[in-house]
């Protein structure tokens, strides 16, 4: 009884209400440790999705590209089509990013790397605007899943869509 008068209380004064405050996303301390495996297989498709992140996403070595993704690479994000020459024209071309340098360790704040089987997912930091007070920010989190094929991301999942900014 006196759990529910005290809900009851709460809710009428606003406190069960949605929650303002939160505890904030963190990054790994040691990213690249994350990317390890003793199984060998995991170890290389963690590995691959580390130079994904590092080599293609952060430095924009699209020139790479077919050392780590299959030339059918199936996309199930709605912003790119499949393919592996779709996703580099993607970044070059409609993106426009350039290269520059391959940083030494992963800037990506990733926060946790899951691997089975032939998948790895990789949990990122994200930061974002506060929709009602943009001068304010939140963190929260991104995926991105791909299934490797002899070494290789053959198929990749986020979860873009076509009403949200796209990823970290």
């Amino acid at each position: 009884m006196a759990v529910l008068l005290l809900g009851t209380v709460l809710s009428a004064s606003g406190f069960l209400g949605v929650a303002e405050a939160q505890e904030a996303v963190m990054a790994a301390e040691d990213v690249d440790a994350l990317f390890t495996s003793p199984d060998p297989v995991l170890n290389r498709n963690k590995q691959a999705a580390y130079h994904i992140l590092k080599d293609l996403l952060e430095a924009n070595h699209w020139e790479e590209a077919d050392r780590w993704l299959t030339a059918d690479y199936h996309q199930h994000n709605p912003m790119v089509p499949s393919g592996r020459d779709h996703v580099v024209d993607f970044f070059t071309k409609v993106l426009k990013r350039t290269p520059r340098p391959v940083p030494e360790k992963m800037a990506t704040p990733v926060v946790a790397v899951l691997a089975e089987g032939d998948l790895v997912t990789v949990v990122l930091r994200r930061v974002l605007k506060e929709p009602k007070d943009p001068s304010k920010t939140y963190t929260t989190t991104w995926f991105d899943m791909w299934r490797f094929k002899d070494g290789k991301a053959d198929e990749h999942w986020d979860p873009t869509s076509k009403d949200l900014p796209p990823g970290p």
